[in-house]
């Protein structure tokens, strides 16, 4: 690393210039990754907060099922309930709507959940998901996420106006969400009577299945798709479009880092051509001057990352109440390991003409 640390030492403009411009991309990535996390939180965590091993769409016609669309009729729902290896099977209704806290005048918009409680779900008490927990004993109760608590500004005990109708806020309980509304649960009964308020026909919307059928089999028999909770996601349009768009955005950031630092250290390598043909001449084997070469970038690679991720927290712990943004290993870990991947991959094909040099020829020796 004798090189490369005189380098550094010498060069010092150069070498802060990259590495201011590691730590913005590292930020652009990072802040983006966290984003990203956070508005799929905000479009997928109600659904992934559901009971059961595969949720069971509507998908008749085989081009695919959708949260949207999806009604299940009580064919489909004792296809399922009657089938062997079924343990447990919970419809679940969906449907976005608009509350207010009665007499307050300031609607918010909502995603109305109807589903039995966990003393109404076979096997699921013990561990009960954050939204089961929600879910009310009484037709005219409903539970409320955290989320959905503070757009509305209620607490327990407080009477809201769901479609017309009054229900009193029984409890109140995690964050879960579903497509950017944050989640109302309600009975079964009093959701499909909501859901024709609304123009819809009263059927569950997926059931939360537990057990171990013979899931494709069975889906084709009752004209459904079930897939895991994950998986099933796909089925969300605004998923689907949100997080293709942004993933793209980040691959392409992904990309551009290797383009950037790659650019650097090659025209980098081609400047010190003469020393390192001096190093060969004199004896260094060509894996010592990779070695060098790789140090360096890590060097510079490490110092931007770390900048741009300690900006990358410090930003997300600011905005995280004014944005939809997740701080975790996932969104800021992640994505700096790729880029300093990527980085050093980029460094690594700049280094061909170390590797490939001849040291009469760098010396000057043809002219």
């Amino acid at each position: 690393m004798f090189v490369a640390w005189r380098d550094l030492r010498f060069a010092r403009g150069r070498f802060v210039l990259i590495g201011a411009v590691v730590a913005l991309i590292t930020l652009l990535v990072g802040f983006l990754s966290g984003l990203t996390g956070g508005l799929a939180s905000q479009n997928v965590s109600g659904v992934l907060a559901l009971p059961g091993d595969r949720l069971v769409l509507q998908d008749a016609s085989g081009e695919g099922a959708s949260f949207a669309t999806s009604a299940l009729d009580e064919a489909a729902i004792s296809g399922w309930r009657e089938a062997p290896g079924v343990d447990a099977v919970t419809p679940v209704g969906i449907v976005q709507s608009r509350a207010e806290v009665a007499g307050s005048g300031s609607p918010s918009g909502v995603a109305l959940f109807g589903l039995a409680g966990a003393d109404g779900i076979a096997g699921s008490a013990p561990d009960a998901t954050a939204v089961v927990e929600l879910a009310p004993a009484s037709y005219d109760e409903v539970g409320l996420s955290s989320g959905a608590a503070r757009e509305l500004d209620a607490t327990v005990g407080d009477s809201i106006t769901i479609t017309g109708a009054e229900y009193r806020v029984a409890r109140i309980g995690g964050d879960a969400w579903y497509s950017h509304t944050p989640v109302v649960v309600m009975t079964p009964a009093a959701w499909a009577a909501a859901d024709e308020r609304v123009g819809g026909n009263g059927e569950p919307t997926l059931l939360a299945v537990s057990g171990s059928p013979d899931w494709e089999g069975l889906a084709q028999r009752t004209g459904t798709s079930a897939e895991t909770p994950l998986a099933s996601l796909t089925a969300l349009e605004t998923f689907r479009s949100e997080i293709g768009s942004l993933g793209l955005m980040i691959a392409l950031l992904f990309g551009i880092s290797a383009l950037v630092v790659g650019a650097f250290f090659t025209v980098w390598t081609m400047q010190r051509s003469a020393d390192v043909a001096v190093l060969k001449a004199l004896g260094a084997t060509t894996g010592s001057l990779v070695r060098d070469a790789l140090g360096q970038a890590l060097v510079v690679l490490v110092a931007g990352i770390g900048v741009g991720l300690a900006v990358v927290v410090g930003l997300g712990a600011l905005v995280g109440t004014a944005l939809p943004f997740l701080l975790s290993p996932l969104t800021t870990i992640a994505p700096a390991a790729v880029m300093a991947a990527l980085g050093l991959a980029g460094a690594a094909f700049a280094l061909r003409s170390v590797t490939s040099s001849d040291p009469l020829t760098a010396l000057g020796s043809h002219r």
